[in-house]
């Protein structure tokens, strides 16, 4: 299976701008340029898609993980926070909030350690080179 997104980019780094489209069409060349990147601007920027599909994964991977150790679930709420160094460009860390509800009864403890491993499992978390961390809100 391949996934395919396209980027356009024209112009000097700080003054110029392009588009970004992925083969759903969901994002159909949505604009992106150095405000929206490391300022305030209209458009969406890489860092943002990465936390984007990074907690789409995880929330995915956790229901998952929750179905073979036969849990239900219920609603499942992750923010990903990415952290950018800006004097290195680089991706220091991400860490996932996670907010959840279980309609089978499961410890809060056991379904902490649940949501540990599909953390350590989610596709996204797997190519990623950052540490991550997880906070965990069973309701």
């Amino acid at each position: 299976m391949k996934r395919i997104a396209k980027a356009h980019w024209n112009g000097t780094l700080q003054e110029g701008q392009g588009e970004i489209s992925t083969q759903s069409n969901v994002l159909n060349e949505t604009q992106y340029s150095f405000k929206t990147r490391f300022a305030d601007g209209i458009g969406t920027n890489p860092e943002e898609l990465i936390a984007a599909a990074h907690a789409g994964c995880f929330s995915m991977a956790l229901s998952a993980t929750l179905a073979h150790h036969n849990v239900s679930a219920g609603d499942i709420f992750t923010t990903a926070t990415l952290d950018l160094d800006m004097q290195a460009l680089s991706i220091t860390s991400i860490h996932l909030d996670l907010r959840a509800s279980v309609i089978e009864g499961v410890e809060e403890s056991t379904f902490s350690e649940i949501a540990e491993g599909a953390k350590a499992h989610c596709i996204i978390s797997k190519a990623l080179n950052v540490p991550i961390t997880l906070s965990v809100v069973y309701v």
